[in-house]
């Protein structure tokens, strides 16, 4: 007898008519049950559908689209090249659209126009039923207009078309929750340093910044604005710390984690102790920096998943047919404690 096994011939697929005659209903009924429409009892339903999953029937998804006029695939367009901001953000818009069947494919236009059109055009060709728009920065529209688009589009992260639907952080709320942290904490010299001066969110932190000092009689010091690179925080400390020593901060909040790092490594060469002598805090929470920084750092997480899933939800609405209220939603940051701030007094 010959060794030679011939393959085991693949089985067919299992068909709607299949699902029917195992639950002892009509087709019409088990494909209403299956799309969630139709009138019957929850208790037809569920049968059909439990019976749908025993036999692992799987419905054609082209024919659903083809039914419902529908792709159940949506864009999401961005600038950010090294995906620091986009990728926790598509992680959030893919958590709202996975249980309504919708996929999401990402497209990196860089700052080309030309790229970013064609882009566009693949995704309309794919009959996406709408696309996400992020970015980098808050304060730059991404190079490619969407504002004629015959499909939704909602802008998270990155500059809106007028009149459209837009997700942002909330980030002088998160810089007046890391100044109030310090505050709690019994520091009363607290630095600010931050990025360029060209970015919107150096001046809507640095202005929370300054509310909170005022507002607990504390003195007010101008921020140091610089590069957002850890080089910049080494220099910023040479800054602050060369003065007399009865001027010198007890906190430093920094306008990102780079910042922060290049702040800490800073002081740890002059002997200055962190947190025992100067606390410190960054922004955007970007865990492979601030979990390896030494100590771990204190940082404002803008909660790029939430944002990402608030804006994936709003597309679904907006595919559905429902309206939506034009404007910028900011979403509250969140501050993550680590060591690199203390211990309040007693605490």
């Amino acid at each position: 007898m010959s060794s030679d096994a011939s393959p085991a011939p693949a089985s067919a697929p299992v068909t709607l008519r299949e699902v029917a005659s195992a639950a002892g209903v009509s087709v019409a009924t088990a494909s209403k049950a299956l799309n969630g429409q139709g009138r019957m009892t929850a208790e037809t339903r569920e049968r059909i559908r439990e019976t749908a999953q025993r036999l692992g029937f799987r419905p054609n998804s082209l024919a659903q689209s083809l039914l419902r006029k529908r792709s159940f695939t949506v864009g999401l367009l961005t600038n950010d090249t090294y995906g620091r901001f986009s990728l926790p953000l598509m992680a959030g818009v893919s958590d709202a659209l996975v249980d309504a069947g919708v996929s999401v494919f990402l497209c990196n236009v860089e700052d080309d126009p030309r790229l970013g059109q064609l882009h566009v055009e693949a995704m309309l060709d794919k009959r996406v039923d709408g696309i996400i728009a992020t970015g980098k920065r808050i304060d730059r529209h991404l190079p490619i207009d969407l504002s004629n688009l015959r499909i939704p589009v909602i802008y998270a992260f990155t500059q809106p078309d007028p009149g459209s639907v837009a997700f942002v952080s909330d980030d002088a709320g998160g810089a007046r929750l890391a100044v109030e942290h310090f505050c709690r904490l019994g520091r009363r010299r607290i630095a600010h340093v931050s990025g360029p001066a060209s970015f919107a969110v150096v001046h809507a932190r640095a202005q929370a910044y300054r509310d909170v000092l005022i507002e607990h009689g504390l003195p007010v010091a101008e921020p140091l604005l610089g590069a957002w690179s850890e080089g910049w925080g080494h220099e910023a400390v040479a800054k602050l710390f060369d003065g007399k020593a009865g001027e010198r901060p007890d906190a430093v909040f920094c306008g990102n984690d780079q910042i922060a790092r290049g702040v800490i490594d800073a002081l740890r060469e002059r002997g200055i102790r962190v947190p025992e002598d100067v606390g410190v805090i960054g922004f955007d929470n970007w865990e492979i920096v601030a979990e390896a920084t030494r100590p771990p750092l204190t940082s404002v997480d803008m909660n790029l998943a939430a944002l990402g899933r608030e804006a994936g939800l709003a597309l679904l609405s907006l595919v559905g047919g429902q309206p939506a209220t034009p404007g910028i939603r900011k979403l509250p940051c969140r501050l993550v404690a680590r060591q690199s701030c203390g211990r309040p007094p007693g605490g």
